[in-house]
C-alpha cells in the first residue's frame, strides 16, 4: 500500500494582500467573502474538489504562477469569457479552439478556464 494518494489535495496561489485577494476570488467564483483569515496569511476558497489556499506569506513577485498551474471549470466557455470581461478581469488569450482562456489575478498570476 502506497502512503502517498493519488489525489490534489491544495493548490497554493501567491497573493500580496489577502484580504484583497480573498475578496476578488470570492467576487469572481460568487462566494460569499466572509470567511477567516487564518494567522493573518491564509485564505481557505471554498470550493468543490480540490482545494485553493491563498497564502501572502509565500507571496513575491518571483513566486507568481507564469503559467496556469490548474484551471477553473465551466460547461459554457463563452458565457465565461464574457463573465470575466464584465468583471474587468485581465484576460491574457481569446478562447482556444472553443475550449479555454486565460487571465491575471490582481497579482499576475495567470490562470485558465477550461469547457470540461
Amino acid at each position: 500500500m502506497n502512503p502517498i494518494l493519488n489525489q490534489v489535495g491544495t493548490i497554493f496561489i501567491p497573493v500580496s494582500n489577502i484580504k484583497k485577494s480573498r475578496n476578488w476570488y470570492c467576487d469572481i467564483l460568487r462566494l460569499l467573502a466572509d470567511g477567516e483569515i487564518l494567522f493573518g496569511h491564509l485564505y481557505i476558497v471554498p470550493m468543490n474538489g480540490t482545494g485553493i489556499v491563498l497564502d501572502s506569506k509565500i507571496y513575491s513577485a518571483e513566486n507568481i504562477f507564469k503559467t496556469p498551474p490548474f484551471h477553473f471549470n465551466t460547461t459554457n466557455i463563452e458565457q465565461a469569457y464574457e463573465y470575466m470581461k464584465s468583471k474587468n478581469v485581465e484576460l491574457t488569450t481569446e478562447i482556444e479552439h472553443h475550449k479555454w482562456f486565460n487571465f491575471k489575478d490582481p497579482d499576475g498570476n495567470h490562470l485558465m478556464v477550461c469547457k470540461c
